[in-house]
């Protein structure tokens, strides 16, 4: 008899988006924004309260410090001042959440931080050590067959979760398709059929044809888009209407 397969549902949240309370129902993961492109200690409540009333694992969001780009330009730090930056970020976090009594389960970067990581090893393992050092046992970082950011969260013993992009376009070699060029942000449906089809094969065809293998355990969905609570509402539906399991990683 084979077990069925189990995927987590995660979205990044905190960010104030309208929508959240409507998406968080139906995620298994939230990704808390704590102060570096978004959020600050009433938003980070705000979430954590929300995650709490609907039994939604918890984690840190931290990103570049860069509120005006939202995160989502590049930048350049030396590697011990990301893992300082990203360090407070989590601490932050930690703090609101220890008063709210609520337990943080992982970490994922955001934003450019996060598709920096995937190509640079000394950035990864800046920001993995920082992870490391807060003490959260999960670190979320793009599914690959070779992943830098897997690699290095994995040496410094943490649990390395593939994530996989439910409405993000592939390019051939497993990287998200830049944001901007046609393709990379999926519509309703596409995304749902994406979705689970991560979960229940663990492959995607990319913007150009090509199959990639992205052996995910967690998928995420943006929370900020104006249909993010129904994308998480049907893909949830869909996820399970397939018999895939959806829960938290270690749940």
């Amino acid at each position: 008899m084979t077990s069925m397969p189990t995927i987590d549902l995660n979205a990044d949240l905190g960010e104030g988006s309208p929508h959240e309370a409507l998406v968080m129902p139906f995620v298994s993961s939230a990704n808390i924004a704590c102060g570096g492109h978004a959020g600050d200690e009433g938003t980070m409540r705000g979430s954590l309260r929300l995650a709490a009333r609907h039994g939604v694992s918890a984690g840190a969001h931290p990103g570049f410090p860069d509120r005006e780009g939202f995160g989502r330009r590049e930048m350049h730090f030396p590697p011990e001042e990301v893992t300082a930056f990203v360090r407070e970020q989590i601490e932050a976090l930690k703090a609101v959440a220890s008063r709210e009594g609520v337990r943080l389960a992982h970490v994922k970067p955001h934003g450019m931080l996060y598709n920096m990581a995937v190509k640079d090893a000394e950035l990864a393992r800046a920001v993995a050590v920082a992870a490391k050092d807060s003490g959260l046992p999960l670190y979320f970082g793009l599914a690959g067959e070779r992943s830098l950011m897997l690699d290095q969260a994995a040496a410094l013993g943490l649990d390395a979760v593939g994530e996989g992009f439910a409405d993000r376009g592939y390019a051939p070699d497993g990287s998200l398709w830049p944001r901007g060029q046609s393709g990379a942000l999926l519509p309703h449906d596409q995304a749902v059929a994406q979705g689970v089809r991560l979960a229940r094969e663990g492959v995607v065809t990319a913007v150009t044809g090509e199959t990639v293998r992205v052996p995910a355990r967690t998928l995420c969905l943006h929370g900020d888009g104006a249909e993010a609570a129904e994308l998480a509402r049907d893909l949830r539906a869909a996820l399970e209407g397939t018999g895939v399991r959806v829960a938290a990683p270690g749940t």
